[in-house]
């Protein structure tokens, strides 16, 4: 089995990680500080393992293309913000659960954007090279986020330490590890047998999240009626901003697509640690970051086929 295979089976995986770890932690109630010791280093080797695959090393490739790159950071950076914010009014007033929906709609995606770009006939190379951008401003943006959407009394209660860390050690653990692998082209071997780590890292982060949360978990289905449609409308208006984005810039249809993958995919993997490390009473914040990672799953199948006739290409002139 392929790679791209594997990847297109994994929202099953998730699905059943989760049941898994809510079996789990309701069999098992005091074992919840175990799966929570266990929590931090498994997401932290995810990070690691998702920031290899970043071609952070590339950024002067998105710097020479500013027509699409700008066109990124505005979709992602000014136009989804928008949305987010428009979103939000159709969301329950339970403080936790909006700062997770807005924490995991504001951050673009770094990882399976680029799969996804190539399954839906976009611009790969374009991907590849405005994702180390993406990172770095979204890593400069989050706790901007945290203080304008939680307010000051939440600012002091965020444990940034914990949540920076497991961000950072892996982020510079993956920049190594890209300088030594670009060193020599016979250890590209290292970059393709990470490729397959993500998967069944996040299958262990969501199975642990659900274990040392399962009360709270349970509580979280009454609010799938209304996460879920949330979700799904964010994808489609994500889509259709984009192919307004793009035909204002005057992109072609295979950076139109790539443009429609980034802004509608979002990077969960970065915001988990920051919402596991908010204070006791925000729990439905990671919670809702685990669900969005699963609808966004199920709506990027839908991308792959409906993108490329949203963004069709030119006939061929004989």
């Amino acid at each position: 089995m392929g790679l791209l295979t594997f990847e297109r089976r994994q929202v099953w995986i998730y699905l059943a990680a989760i049941g898994a770890g809510l079996l789990a932690g309701s069999a098992v109630p005091g074992a919840g500080a175990a799966f929570g010791s266990l929590l931090w280093p498994s997401l932290a080797l995810l990070l690691y393992a998702a920031f290899v695959q970043v071609p952070m090393l590339q950024w002067r490739r998105a710097v020479s293309d500013r027509r699409f790159t700008m066109a990124v950071l505005a979709g992602n950076f000014l136009l989804v913000p928008v949305l987010a914010w428009l979103l939000l009014k159709w969301l329950p007033p339970d403080p936790a659960l909006r700062l997770g929906v807005l924490l995991v709609l504001l951050v673009p995606c770094t990882d399976w954007f680029i799969a996804f770009t190539q399954l839906g006939r976009g611009d790969v190379a374009r991907a590849a090279a405005v994702t180390p951008v993406n990172l770095v401003l979204q890593i400069l943006l989050t706790p901007a986020y945290v203080w304008l959407i939680g307010g000051r009394r939440l600012e002091l209660e965020f444990q940034a330490g914990a949540a920076l860390a497991v961000v950072v050690v892996p982020l510079a653990a993956a920049l190594l590890s890209e300088t030594w692998i670009s060193a020599r082209p016979e250890r590209a071997w290292l970059r393709a047998r990470l490729a397959w780590w993500p998967v069944p890292l996040l299958a262990l982060v969501v199975f642990l999240v659900a274990a040392t949360h399962a009360q709270h978990a349970r509580a979280m289905v009454g609010l799938l009626p209304t996460l879920v449609p949330v979700y799904a409308a964010f994808l489609l208006l994500a889509a259709l901003a984009a192919k307004a984005l793009a035909t204002v810039a005057g992109l072609p249809p295979a950076q139109g697509r790539t443009l429609a993958f980034s802004m509608g995919t979002r990077n969960s993997f970065l915001v988990l640690p920051v919402a596991l490390a908010l204070p006791a009473g925000w729990e439905l914040a990671a919670l809702a970051i685990v669900l969005q990672s699963l609808v966004e799953l199920s709506g990027m199948a839908a991308y792959v086929r409906w993108l490329p006739r949203l963004f069709r290409s030119p006939p061929t002139q004989l």
